[in-house]
């Protein structure tokens, strides 16, 4: 039987009272109620402080470039699709300097789950604004103001069709344990944006300004179809007095790794590879 202790326990570098101790106590806990072993495991990410959590917990992890969290992601799951696979990753990493492989693959729909650290700034590089910060926020860069139009993650991925959108909350970490277990067990591309409170950076979207405005759909209306595409679109434009907490779409679809027919005799790394045949393929890109 698999227990959170299993996950281990590290020293970490993130500042005290930081909304990433409550993420990574719900992916433990998510991951040991479904009885994911560590070595059925692998978490990737990029750069961020949301991207040292793969650094502490007894698990497969590939820590790669800013932005980078999703290639080696979909790369681990094509070459041995038996594993979980989560990348974890920052509004800043995922949606800024990411933004690109995370359009694409909410399109290919791989069977990978992505956790994004929402705080609505760089925590890391010291407070910059995000591609999520709020019109008029002022930090250390933006000293007049946030003036970008902030951009709403969730919209695009429903815009996208992606396949399981959800936005839990930090300071909910019962709830955000099982939306983060729903979004393991869907087959197929899976975001989980999570309001993550900067207590250093951030001192607008602080954990009592979210305490007093989110909300858990589910508990507000029984009758809400997951499947009903222009309802999440309208759900998710929420945002100010309250905001929404939940899944706010499913579609299931085919995977991408359903489309590879090299995959139905089982995981590419049992395959035994021929060298005559690797060097002919290799030959061909010469």
């Amino acid at each position: 039987m698999v227990s959170v202790e299993d996950y281990g326990e590290f020293e970490t570098e993130w500042c005290p009272g930081c909304g990433n101790f409550m993420i990574l106590k719900a992916v433990k806990r998510a991951l040991a109620e479904l009885g994911r072993s560590p070595d059925e495991v692998l978490i990737t990410s990029g750069i961020g402080q949301s991207s040292k959590l793969p650094h502490y917990l007894k698990c497969n992890l590939f820590n790669g470039l800013h932005g980078r969290s999703l290639p080696p992601a979909i790369g681990a799951k094509v070459a041995n699709h038996e594993l979980t696979v989560l990348a974890v990753t920052g509004d800043g990493d995922c949606y800024g300097e990411g933004g690109n492989h995370f359009i694409h693959n909410v399109r290919r729909n791989p069977d990978i789950t992505l956790i994004v650290h929402d705080n609505q700034i760089y925590g890391l590089t010291k407070g910059q604004a995000s591609p999520t910060s709020e019109i008029g926020m002022k930090t250390k860069v933006q000293t007049h103001g946030v003036f970008n139009t902030p951009l709403n993650p969730l919209s695009l991925a429903i815009s996208l069709d992606c396949s399981f959108v959800s936005r839990g909350f930090a300071g909910d970490v019962p709830h955000l344990t099982e939306l983060i277990k729903k979004a393991i067990q869907h087959k197929g591309f899976s975001l989980v944006d999570v309001l993550q409170p900067c207590v250093s950076f951030n001192k607008l979207n602080t954990f009592s300004w979210y305490s007093e405005r989110v909300y858990r759909m589910e508990e507000e209306d029984e009758d809400y179809d997951l499947a009903d595409r222009m309802k999440a679109f309208e759900k998710v434009q929420e945002w100010g007095e309250r905001i929404p907490l939940g899944v706010f779409y499913v579609n299931e679809k085919p995977t991408f790794e359903d489309h590879l027919d090299v995959l139905r005799s089982g995981p590419l790394v049992c395959n035994k590879a021929d060298p005559k045949k690797v060097g002919e393929l290799l030959d061909r890109f010469i």
